[in-house]
């Protein structure tokens, strides 16, 4: 029996995800998942009545989104461990950084698995956690930016196929949600916003770019700071989402915003992924959480952690518990700023707020997102 999330939220998680690698010197050589699982755990918050396990989606439930021989490619690279000229040609497998790695079918394919179990679960209302989700660069028919899979379509289209048709995709990786705007851009029951960091791979998202109506993007500046987030999400996202009366929202919460990260440029705090997800929780009677970018171990797992924690309304501490100490304790971070990790990383697992100015480069990207009505 999974448990209702019309009761209280869902935690989707899977093993999976422990001591898989892309490779020693690739990004998402850290922990991820299972550093905000076992984290939750430590804390106290995740009782397992509240756990499900993410299973593996089949080849024909793929389909729906990705190209066969595309799907086949990949599970002959899980296969061999290695990749014909003509797959890394076709399907940009072991090109790229979307290297050939042990799990390159499993691990995905349960990221597709388990976005598709939130969407299932909350059929009739309810909220999930799925951080193992988020893959949103993923093609239907080619690898792209890490992500082998797209498991916020898969998601959605699931949704649809339930008779949604108002959703809301709300993603505020630092990287554009492309895969995802483009799967949906011809499709009026979706609505796809993203705020992300200008100028950065894979260079789409421009605050000018509408995919027909049915999307806004907010390319912010380097630097952009908690203040100029709220005021982008209290002065145009919030708005906008009001507006289109969504019956479910999928948040892609990718964590590689935050100031710590090596992969982007802005300057927010994990305060910035709790407030959206709290201004969200009202706003539909479905939301399905998933994570996303973020290559910094110790702040992805906070704030993946931290995020299940307002979902269930639980204040969050001053301080970890011991056994959450001993978590991030045992984490090994090869890049430079894990040498000498701040203390805070260990003890905290909110950030100290970063405020700001609000720029008026923010200002006119909020003006600019709500120049255009939607489509009724």
């Amino acid at each position: 029996m999974f448990p209702d999330p019309r009761l209280r939220p869902v935690y989707i998680g899977s093993e999976i995800y422990r001591n898989s690698t892309y490779g020693p010197k690739h990004p998402l050589a850290v922990p991820r998942v299972s550093t905000c699982t076992d984290l939750i755990r430590a804390m106290g918050w995740l009782p397992p009545a509240a756990y499900v396990e993410a299973p593996m989606a089949s080849e024909a439930e793929l389909a729906r989104f990705h190209d066969p021989g595309y799907l086949a490619a990949l599970r002959r690279a899980e296969a061999t461990q290695s990749v014909s000229e003509a797959d890394r040609a076709r399907y940009r497998i072991g090109a790229d950084g979307n290297p050939v790695y042990r799990e390159i079918w499993r691990r995905p394919a349960t990221s597709a698995g388990g976005a598709m179990l939130a969407a299932r679960l909350t059929g009739a209302g309810g909220v999930v956690h799925c951080p193992g989700g988020g893959t949103h660069h993923g093609r239907p028919d080619r690898a792209a930016g890490f992500c082998y899979l797209n498991d916020p379509a898969l998601l959605m289209l699931e949704w649809l196929g339930q008779g949604l048709e108002r959703i809301v995709y709300l993603d505020i990786d630092a990287h554009h949600g492309d895969g995802v705007q483009d799967a949906f851009h011809a499709d009026a029951r979706v609505f796809t916003l993203s705020i992300h960091e200008a100028e950065r791979w894979p260079h789409t998202g421009a605050a000018t770019d509408r995919a027909g109506g049915m999307a806004r993007n907010l390319p912010v500046p380097r630097g952009c700071n908690d203040s100029e987030f709220r005021y982008l999400m209290q002065q145009a996202v919030l708005p906008l989402i009001r507006a289109f009366r969504p019956q479910a929202i999928l948040l892609q919460s990718g964590a590689d915003g935050l100031e710590e990260d090596p992969l982007a440029r802005l300057s927010l705090s994990n305060n910035t992924h709790f407030e959206v997800v709290a201004a969200l929780r009202g706003l539909a009677p479905r939301l399905v959480v998933v994570g996303g970018g973020g290559y910094n171990p110790y702040t992805v797992g906070r704030c993946w952690a931290g995020i299940w924690a307002v979902l269930n309304g639980i204040a969050i501490p001053a301080r970890m518990t011991p056994p959450a100490e001993a978590v991030l304790r045992g984490l090994a971070y090869n890049r430079a700023a894990g040498r000498n990790p701040p203390e805070h990383w260990f003890t905290t697992l909110r950030d100290a707020p970063r405020e700001g100015p609000v720029r008026d480069e923010i200002r006119r990207l909020a003006g600019l997102a709500l120049k255009e009505t939607l489509p009724a």
